[in-house]
């Protein structure tokens, strides 16, 4: 058996954890550089505020005083998940950790008749310990726990537990889901299987063996047989990323080329990082830029270039040196840019690097590789300490937008709340 543990409106309710006084009220927390609605209260779900929707569109209401909203605070959810999650863990045998707010329990050698009140016990702990409410779903597979774990959130009388743990149950928790809900089941998938006339996960789940191989192969198999309760997804072992992306919308447009370059050089430095923790290089750079789309009294200009490098790397020097050179031909003045990113692909393991034989820059290439694992050495202390003269002009956090950011409580003492 698996259970899915939630964390009901997460963003939201770590909020609410050091401001008490927005229970009952509607809040939205909203992306970097306030753009959109990522995180909603259930109160804000009622006034009809959906998932991504522009600021803009809903500043009025913040305004009136009819809705709260908060800047991202990732410091404080990400301390917030990893309490939870060691809750969880210290619980049951066996742990996955799916998202910041998510997590799969292995419920292997625990009685079936002890696991409501295990779980009900997790519920009650994680929301008096850490003050986030959780919802969970148990059933016989993953796809069927994601099931289970929306009727616990959705609907009151489960008070945040749904058992899925005989026959009847599935078939009507199937019969009740739609298509586009099942998770492995994305929104292209989700409007072929429509063209069969699949509009429920019982739709599916009752088509012949046959007929889900002949037209949806491998993984279309395997939720096929995950709704059936045949165990497929086992535990989650991600592959080495294929690309990385840096990006960044800024908080005010930019048409200086210098400062440009400076944040292309940070993305393309974090990159270089991202790279070095996983162990890996990368073959190729690419970099791009945007002007703001929404601003049709403006000049629109959407560049990109990439450049393939002679050998795969993971240095900072040679990344940024590759991205700079690429934004210098891809820039144009006249225009306003209101985002830029940096993608790093054709990734190989850094073991495996074919280095040419008559490689002149080998000496140069080890030095850039030992300083930047310095650089990784010191900034593992104090993040950013380090950097290159070309990011001289700024830092991943400064010029991002959060006139409502909350403050750090669990992790700076300024921040600490305050007691009288």
């Amino acid at each position: 058996m698996y259970a899915l543990v939630d964390c009901n409106n997460f963003f939201v309710s770590c909020e609410r954890v050091f401001r008490p006084q927005l229970e009952g009220k509607a809040v939205v927390v909203l992306s970097n550089n306030d753009g959109c609605v990522v995180s909603r209260s259930n109160e804000s779900k009622a006034m009809g505020i959906r998932m991504c929707t522009p600021f803009y569109q809903i500043r009025h209401l913040v305004e009136r005083g009819e809705l709260v909203a908060c800047s991202s605070n990732y410091t404080l959810y990400g301390d917030l998940s990893s309490r939870v999650m060691s809750i969880l863990a210290d619980t049951v045998p066996g742990i996955e950790i799916y998202s910041i707010d998510e997590a799969f329990l292995v419920l292997d050698g625990i009685s079936p008749e002890s696991v409501p009140g295990l779980c009900r016990d997790l519920i009650r702990k994680v929301r008096k310990w850490v003050g986030i409410p959780v919802s969970i779903g148990v059933a016989p597979t993953k796809t069927l726990a994601k099931i289970a774990s929306h009727f616990a959130k959705t609907y009151r009388g489960y008070k945040g537990l749904c058992m899925m743990e005989t026959e009847e149950k599935r078939l009507k928790a199937l019969s009740m889901t739609p298509i586009r809900d099942v998770w492995g089941i994305g929104r292209r998938l989700s409007a072929r299987m429509e063209s069969y006339g699949i509009r429920t996960a019982l739709d599916f789940a009752c088509r012949p063996a046959e007929w889900v191989k002949k037209h949806f192969m491998l993984n279309g198999e395997r939720t096929w047989l995950e709704l059936q309760g045949h165990v497929c997804v086992d535990e989650e072992r991600p592959d080495k990323r294929k690309s990385i992306c840096t990006s960044r919308s800024f908080a005010e447009m930019i048409a200086d080329e210098k400062l440009l370059s400076a944040q292309v050089s940070d993305f393309a430095a974090r990159c270089a990082r991202k790279l070095r923790k996983e162990h890996t290089a990368a073959s190729q750079v690419t970099v791009f830029l945007h002007t703001n789309r929404f601003r049709e009294d403006l000049g629109q200009y959407f560049p990109s270039k990439s450049v393939r490098l002679p050998v795969a790397v993971n240095s900072t020097q040679e990344i940024v040196s590759a991205a700079v050179s690429l934004l210098h031909g891809i820039f144009r003045p006249g225009f306003l840019y209101k985002k830029a990113g940096v993608i790093v692909d054709d990734i190989v393991d850094e073991d495996s690097v074919q280095i040419p034989i008559f490689d002149y820059d080998l000496s140069v290439r080890r030095k850039n590789d030992m300083i930047s694992h310095v650089m990784d050495s010191i900034n593992s202390r104090e993040n950013n300490l380090v950097r290159l003269a070309a990011q001289r002009d700024t830092s991943y956090a400064d010029g991002i937008r959060g006139d409502y950011r909350s403050r750090r409580y669990s992790t700076s003492l300024e921040d600490i709340i305050e007691v009288h």
